[in-house]
């Protein structure tokens, strides 16, 4: 058998080698799960060698200690800015500047290249190896978000083939679009502002303080440009053109938008801004220009700089995707959450290629804000040239007495009177009963993130409501092949707050049609295979408001049976990784509701999986009774994995610490808790300690 360094050896180039293929040529080889397997077989290798672990190892990406603030790094060379163009006639104008420049009438190639909409970032390698990463700042210093950086799976901790010594590399830090919404729909489902586009996202999210929190949401990047120190003769080592240069950074494992093109001459870059006008909505990151750039290094030296912009590159932007149209009206959709949400009803309007008839108007704070009023005719938006947003109403041609807009004081399915709680900005039907929730909730019971129900879409949902076949997912699990194939229906489209439809022709008549008994017979089965799920797709499933899948995952983990998660207390719940004292309180909420108690009778009587106990079958694990607090960051694993496998041996792993902890796990820059253990007198060691501990339980009590 291999020695456990070639073998661990072997693993990263595998593992580097697979995060190339995804994130770098968008060609994988394996699925996500071969993938987990892998750095799960590197993680447990490192854990029984720690003395093998490297700073550049794929399982050090992510750390699970917040950062206490951002210090502020120098670039190598100052990140300018770009001058811009908004017509084929400024492209013209820039490129007789440049032919002057350079003194010649020849035509001058360049490279064009689509401007990613992101946040600029400087990652700095040394023989190869990430030191840091630096935002673009002033231009000249920057924060630098080394850890939040190295969380990014699609920027590769060590290059392969790059040049010795040290090497700054540049890009945008993006966040693809199904990310964004993914991530808008969490944050409305739990009533918190959300990002108005996804380069706000983007920015917010790499300058949050947990780099967890960072890893979890799904940024990538994307990069053109390199620099390097000289040497004693004027050179940096680089290619000598753009293009090379890009061939290079793909060379060097770095993910590279691969849309750039050669143009040879002005008229070659217009024709290629004209081809993306339209044809970038359809890419999975939001873009909103092109970078037009000088090819050769040569001639970009001889034209220079100004004081504030490169004289060899401008960016050309897109015309902007607005429209105006009038405001119908001011309707309000209720979520699963019973978040009520203000939407535009519109005169339909043509908007960058599609029909909008509605857009979301978020809560009433932002109407009162902009004073947005039914009646008004008002700026129409693609906001990152994707979701329809308000902009502003047009005053100066507002009907003279148009009323504000008011928002109801009752939920507009169920009548119940909305509350509002004084910290959030959004109105609520407290009914859990409401028609309109039980079917989002249902939605998002079904889908393919919780309980994987395929084939329960909207329209199947709506029937099964409206009808009252379903009244909670317990119903779900009595549906018979019998019973659905019988059903009659029309699948008219929703309204959604996106690119809206246009409204069905009064003339068009929708003949209902049957469901089925193919399509009712694959249902059924889709429900029934759902009964043997794994736990925390069910907590998930259950729409638990702040719960999101990786919290499901931790509670799963930590209680291992819903009864014991039910049964757990606000104290117990905050001892769970990931689990805040905000979580912690909405958990706690939800299981004291009676109805809750019901529900979740209803699905153990159907057959659901409801989990085991942690030890199930195992007898008291090896550390029981032990209570262990880990705190500072760990270099060899995570926070969420040093506390499964604590668990699974029985231990229990502790938030606080008291003179009952048994022990304290001390990682990199430890904080308070290590000075409580100190004042108490509680054992502490380090995260040897922990790798000798979770290698060989026996050990206890540590050394």
């Amino acid at each position: 058998m291999p020695a456990p360094a070639d073998r661990i050896d072997a693993l990263r180039a595998l593992i580097r080698h697979h995060e190339e293929r995804y994130y770098v040529l968008d060609d994988p080889e394996i699925s996500d799960a071969e993938y987990d397997a892998l750095v799960g077989q590197l993680r447990d290798l490192e854990s029984a060698h720690p003395d093998l672990v490297t700073p550049d190892s794929p399982t050090q990406r992510v750390s699970g200690r917040p950062a206490e603030g951002f210090a502020t790094a120098e670039h190598l060379r100052p990140m300018l800015s770009l001058d811009n163009a908004y017509s084929d006639e400024d492209l013209v104008a820039f490129d007789e500047r440049v032919r002057k420049g350079l003194g010649g009438e020849d035509a001058v190639a360049y490279v064009a290249e689509l401007k990613i909409d992101g946040l600029s970032i400087a990652v700095t390698y040394e023989d190869g190896v990430f030191v840091r990463g630096v935002t673009r700042g002033d231009g000249v210093v920057g924060e630098d978000v080394s850890l939040n950086v190295r969380t990014i799976q699609a920027i590769p901790l060590r290059l392969k083939q790059a040049p010795s010594g040290r090497l700054e590399v540049r890009g945008e830090i993006y966040l693809p679009r199904p990310a964004f919404e993914r991530l808008n729909e969490e944050r409305e489902a739990d009533g918190e502002p959300l990002f108005a586009n996804p380069r706000n996202a983007a920015a917010g999210t790499l300058r949050n303080l947990d780099p967890a929190l960072v890893a979890r949401r799904g940024l990538r990047a994307f990069f053109y440009h390199a620099v390097r120190p000289e040497d004693a003769a004027g050179d940096d080592g680089l290619p000598a053109t753009q293009a090379a240069l890009m061939h290079a950074l793909g060379t060097w494992g770095l993910p590279v938008e691969k849309h750039w093109r050669r143009c040879e001459g002005i008229d070659a870059v217009k024709a290629f801004c004209a081809s993306w006008a339209d044809t970038r909505q359809s890419l999975p990151f939001d873009t909103d220009g092109i970078v037009i750039k000088v090819d050769r290094r040569d001639e970009r030296e001889r034209l220079g700089f100004t004081s504030k912009f490169p004289r060899w590159a401008t960016a050309y932007k897109f015309p902007a995707q607005q429209a105006t149209t009038r405001l119908l009206r001011i309707d309000v959709q209720v979520g699963r959450t019973g978040a009520v949400t203000p939407l535009a009803v519109l005169e339909p309007v043509l908007l960058a290629g599609s029909t909008i008839q509605y857009a979301t108007l978020h809560n009433e704070e932002e109407i009162r804000r902009k004073d947005i009023r039914p009646g008004d005719e008002v700026l129409l938006e693609k906001g990152g040239d994707v979701i329809p947003k308000i902009v502003k109403p047009i005053v100066s041609r507002r009907q003279a007495g148009l009323p504000p807009f008011e928002m109801p004081t009752r939920c507009p399915v169920c009548a119940s009177a909305l509350e509002r709680p004084e910290d959030e900005v959004v109105w609520r039907c407290p009914n859990p009963s409401c028609p309109a929730r039980l079917r989002r909730s249902l939605e998002h019971f079904a889908g393919r993130r919780a309980m994987n129900i395929d084939g329960l879409g909207e329209a199947l949902v709506d029937k099964l409501v409206s009808l009252e076949l379903v009244r909670d997912f317990a119903d779900l699990y009595h549906l018979t092949v019998e019973g659905l194939a019988e059903l009659k229906f029309e699948a008219q489209p929703r309204r959604k707050s996106g690119e809206g439809d246009e409204p069905t022709p009064p003339a068009r008549t929708l003949t209902p049609r049957r469901f089925g008994e193919k399509s009712a017979t694959t249902l059924v089965a889709q429900i029934d295979n759902s009964r043997r799920n794994d736990l925390w797709r069910l907590i998930f499933g259950l729409g638990i408001r702040h719960v999101g899948e990786r919290g499901a995952q931790a509670l799963a983990s930590a209680f291992g049976t819903m009864t014991a998660l039910a049964g757990a207390s606000e104290a117990q719940l905050q001892a769970v990784p990931d689990i805040g004292p905000v979580v912690a309180a909405s958990v706690r909420r939800f299981f004291d509701a009676p109805e809750t108690a019901r529900l979740l009778a209803r699905l153990e009587a159907a057959g659901l999986n409801m989990g085991a106990p942690v030890a199930d079958g195992q007898g008291p694990g090896p550390l029981e009774g032990r209570t262990i607090v880990l705190t500072g960051g760990l270099a060899a694993l995570t926070r969420d994995e040093a506390t499964e496998r604590l668990t699974a041996l029985g231990a229990k792993v502790a938030g606080s610490v008291s003179k009952k902890t048994s022990l304290v796990i001390a990682g990199e820059d430890a904080g308070s808790k290590l000075a409580k253990a100190r004042d108490l007198g509680v054992p502490i060691g380090d995260e040897a300690t922990l790798l000798r501990l979770l290698a060989d339980p026996a050990t206890w009590p540590p050394a």
